[in-house]
């Protein structure tokens, strides 16, 4: 019995790092995926690096509006700098092996800036309704002030929240598989490996944080275009309607497409998890969201647009 607790204590003591097996499923398109995610990379951070240095250059853009697309664009490089590099590391090396302390910080660092962009989309969508629903009190509501208050909130408040969610997962023993079946260390996959602790406590946590931090801010960017559809459409105009329309309809299009895959993997039933859904959501809300946004917000901003041919000129 002596030998048995030892040899568990050992298991436990040596499991110090994990295995991401993002694609390993497919060993033949391991450097087309490498040579397609890098040209992804470079996409994403360039085209939100641009995004992010007009909007601090050219004074056509220094709007509230424009000052939170800035924020928002260097947030989605951080946001993707968390988990495309060791992906392609990975995929390059063949060499998967991830320390249990890079894991839980890799975890930690996707769920706060996670976090920050759906307070900071809710944010922006407070700006908009402010903007068309009450004009005349934008300028003052919406002072520099408020706003650097707005985004320092969007980027702190996940922080606390989040840091105490990734210990309360690590504290527990891993004593089942050390393989994650993903391309990085995220809150499903690395619940499956907890064989040996109860995970009820930790799974009705995940679903109390997705709610506070996902569903209500998209509840509250909901009510917020409620209120915009309705104000908009009591418009004279048909060309004041367009315009107000085309103003939201960019980061509507962003809301539905990050908020979407989010609530879709943080909470849908555990019963329905498979790890080729798993990846296939985490890659629309990790890496496709954040290179269609400059492409989104640019194509029908003609500001963005005017601001961008500005620059290359240059």
């Amino acid at each position: 019995m002596k030998s048995f607790i030892l040899s568990k204590l050992e298991n436990l003591t040596e499991l110090m790092e994990f295995v991401l097996l993002d694609f390993a499923d497919v060993p033949d398109l391991q450097w087309l995926l490498f040579g397609l995610f890098l040209v992804i990379y470079i996409i994403i951070v360039m085209s939100n690096g641009l995004i992010f240095l007009i909007t601090k250059l050219d004074p056509a853009l220094q709007t509230p509006m424009y000052f939170f697309l800035g924020n928002f664009s260097f947030l989605e490089i951080c946001y993707v700098s968390v988990t495309l590099p060791r992906m392609l590391m990975n995929l390059s090396t063949q060499r998967r092996t991830i320390s249990l302390v890079a894991c839980a910080t890799q975890m930690c660092c996707v769920l706060v800036l996670g976090a920050a962009e759906c307070l900071l989309l809710t944010v922006m969508a407070y700006d908009r309704y402010m903007a068309i629903c009450n004009p005349l009190h934008y300028p003052l509501v919406m002072s520099r002030k408020v706003c650097l208050q707005l985004v320092a909130g969007s980027w702190i408040s996940g922080i606390p929240v989040q840091i105490g969610q990734t210990f309360q997962i690590f504290s527990l023993p891993f004593c089942g598989s050390h393989l994650i079946d993903h391309f990085f260390c995220d809150i499903p996959p690395i619940l499956k490996l907890l064989a040996c602790g109860d995970t009820f406590v930790n799974e009705m946590m995940v679903y109390m944080v997705a709610v506070l931090i996902v569903t209500v801010p998209f509840l509250l960017i909901l009510m917020s275009y409620g209120k915009i559809i309705s104000t908009v459409l009591k418009l004279p105009s048909a060309t004041s309607q367009a315009r107000a329309f085309s103003t939201c309809s960019s980061h509507l299009t962003v809301v539905t497409l990050f908020f979407g895959s989010g609530i879709l993997t943080y909470l849908r039933p555990k019963t329905s998890h498979s790890a080729g859904i798993d990846k296939v959501l985490s890659l629309s809300y990790t890496i496709v969201t954040p290179m269609f946004n400059p492409l989104i917000y640019s194509l029908r901003n003609k500001e963005v647009i005017a601001a961008l041919r500005k620059l290359l000129c240059k």
